[in-house]
């Protein structure tokens, strides 16, 4: 499973939000190709504010990204229940200036 930004656990989300604190980085329109214990994978969307000329009068854009999960561990709330620590993400086609192709974020707990 994976656990998002309101702590709730979920299996195969169709959308996730990776920037939690200000909404500028989500990614929608997620299809899994995988879902197992030690990892999974899938691919869709990362829909991100440009943020020009600030964030609040930004604009979102989308890019095609493969999406991996794994190093699942614990959950802190749930000792028996494992959970996804680490996202990456391959950008598979166009992808956001100076954004390098990959891109990896430890997922919270």
């Amino acid at each position: 499973m994976i656990i998002d930004c309101f702590s709730d656990p979920q299996a195969r989300p169709g959308t996730f939000l990776i920037a939690c604190g200000d909404g500028n980085s989500i990614l929608t329109a997620l299809r899994w190709s995988a879902w197992k214990p030690k990892f999974a994978t899938g691919s869709g969307l990362n829909v991100l504010n440009d943020c020009q000329p600030y964030c609040a009068a930004g604009k979102f854009h989308s890019y095609p990204v493969a999406v991996r999960l794994d190093r699942p561990e614990p959950w802190h709330k749930h000792a028996g229940q494992r959970h996804y620590t680490q996202m990456r993400l391959v950008y598979t086609g166009h992808r956001p200036p100076e954004m390098p192709r990959e891109v990896t974020y430890r997922l919270w707990n």
